[in-house]
């Protein structure tokens, strides 16, 4: 395939990926803003509200007001950082993992449900190699 040809391909897979998350978002019930604060605290663990800030691309006070939100909910919690007495730490909270293990569900039956619908056997197995794929260029 020539450098064209793989460039016109990668276009297609990003707008083909960047409809399919947007369809697969629909299905949440938490705002996705809210879901992905507590995607990174199952991921990596409790931290500052700045340091959400800073992996979300979004202003402190953007991430205040989230946090605040999600604090209200009951699905994350503060605690004192243990280095720095002016530091708090946000962490997930038991109703917080479940809401967003309910989410990914959510989403996963959702596209399950879609693949068993529109794909024969031969085009599930494709994509399933494909999925692999998409991986391996996710680590590089």
């Amino acid at each position: 395939m020539s450098a064209p040809e793989s460039a016109a391909v990668a276009a297609d897979l990003r707008t083909a990926m960047g409809r399919l998350t947007r369809r697969v978002k629909h299905e949440d019930l938490i705002p996705h803003g809210q879901v992905a604060v507590l995607g990174v605290l199952d991921r990596d663990g409790a931290m500052t509200t700045s340091d959400l800030a800073a992996d979300q691309r979004v202003r402190p006070q953007s991430m205040a007001r989230a946090v605040g939100l999600l604090t209200e909910q009951g699905l994350v919690t503060r605690r004192a950082h243990p280095t720095d007495g002016r530091k708090s730490l946000v962490e997930l909270t038991e109703a917080g993992r479940a809401a967003l293990d309910a989410e990914r569900g959510r989403r996963a039956g959702w596209l399950a449900q879609a693949i068993e619908a529109e794909l024969s056997a031969d085009e599930r197995e494709l994509l399933s190699r494909g999925a692999a794929l998409m991986e391996r260029l996710a680590g590089r």
